[in-house]
């Protein structure tokens, strides 16, 4: 598996060299159906990896964030005997806007469990990635999600609003239980973020398997907890979105989903 990881590795770092950073704030962007934008960087990354990644292991399928869901629905019911989970530019709006906050970001599941996980930030090339079982890593080194604090309140958040309950919105605003809160437009990287320590608590209302099949990965491997609202694992190769709780260690996870699970997040 190490091998494997070596090889995508660098074939993310060449692709994004090529077909991302040279479009960067450059190129203009249409809206897709859901409302999210899309630039020719998303394509042509896309394109590329699809096709490096068949020819280094023909064996594994691909599903893209870029494909129609018909056809990423066909690559989770094919029976080959891998499958490559790619999101080849997250944080478009981002990227549009030339705010530097972006990434590259793919898993690779054999039997519906993901065993390998990259994400690649090309703006301050850091590239985190995860082995199942083997560990998580930062541009080669040993990666593990830590934190001397000890409450909620001391707590730095990753926060995605949008797409939580209106109830839930309300409460969190209303109630801070965390000193602070970010939302930095790349859920890839906040999975990322948080496995580094340089936050230290993460909620999401809903995120598409593309979003999180790697992130879960670093997460889990650098020591890191994540489950749904309702107390499920995060991944599941289904193409429904998923909520997301998830700190940087079991003692502020049991405090996050004590508090969002508590009667006052939802009345």
């Amino acid at each position: 598996m190490k091998d494997i990881l070596n090889k995508l590795e660098s074939l993310i770092k060449q692709h994004a060299a090529e077909q991302i950073m040279p479009r960067y704030n450059q190129v203009a962007y249409s809206l897709k159906k859901d409302g999210s934008l899309v630039t020719e960087a998303d394509s042509a990354m896309q394109q590329v990896m699809i096709e490096s990644l068949e020819a280094i292991w023909p064996d594994y399928v691909v599903l893209g964030e870029e494909m129609t869901e018909a056809e990423q629905q066909a690559q989770l019911d094919s029976h080959a005997s891998g499958l490559w989970i790619l999101d080849p530019l997250d944080g478009t709006s981002n990227f549009a806007s030339g705010i530097p906050v972006f990434s590259v970001s793919i898993a690779l599941a054999i039997n519906k469990e993901v065993v390998l996980g990259v994400i690649y930030d090309p703006n301050r090339d850091e590239m985190f990635s995860a082995i199942k079982g083997e560990g998580a890593w930062l541009n080669g080194q040993s990666l593990s999600s830590s934190s001397e604090r000890e409450l909620l309140g001391q707590c730095t958040a990753q926060i995605d609003f949008k797409r939580l309950t209106p109830e839930m919105r309300v409460c969190l605003c209303r109630e801070h239980p965390y000193a602070s809160q970010r939302n930095f437009g790349s859920g890839a990287l906040d999975w990322c973020w948080l496995a580094a320590g340089r936050s230290q608590l993460y909620i999401h209302g809903g995120q598409k398997l593309w979003d999180y099949a790697a992130g879960q990965l670093i997460l889990s491997e650098a020591g890191g907890v994540a489950k749904t609202f309702a107390g499920e694992k995060v991944f599941s190769q289904k193409l429904e979105p998923r909520s997301v709780m998830a700190a940087v260690n079991q003692p502020l996870f049991k405090q996050l989903q004590k508090y969002l699970t508590s009667m006052a997040c939802r009345k």
